[in-house]
């Protein structure tokens, strides 16, 4: 029973790490380079989306993993769909606006 416990206590660990190391890293890319970078991580969510898919659908695992796969896969889900309606609002600020028609330009025509 013993061994559960020090497994759990690694698995936190690395978490805390993870969660602070992402928090470090995040805080130092500038503001302009946060929809470029958004864009471009879509791809290793939808990873994160197939491994969260795996963990949530094992046969053998406990409810608690699988609410938290569940979980995983909904949050990554958002993610990825953020990420692309981010990408969307980016892509169209390089669009060229068409003029606005005057109305009896419109109405002449």
């Amino acid at each position: 029973m013993g061994g559960h416990y020090a497994t759990l206590i690694i698995e936190l660990t690395v978490l805390l790490l993870a969660i602070f190391l992402g928090i470090e890293v995040i805080s130092k890319v500038p503001t302009l380079l946060h929809t470029p970078l958004m864009s471009g991580t879509n791809a290793i969510h939808g990873i994160v989306i197939v491994g969260a898919i795996f963990v949530a659908g094992a046969s053998d695992q406990d409810t608690l993993t699988q609410v938290i796969g569940f979980i995983a896969v909904v949050l990554a889900s958002a993610n990825v769909v953020g990420g692309f309606v981010v990408t969307d609002r980016m892509l169209e600020m390089f669009k060229k606006k068409e003029p606005v028609k005057k109305a009896n330009e419109a109405g002449a025509k």
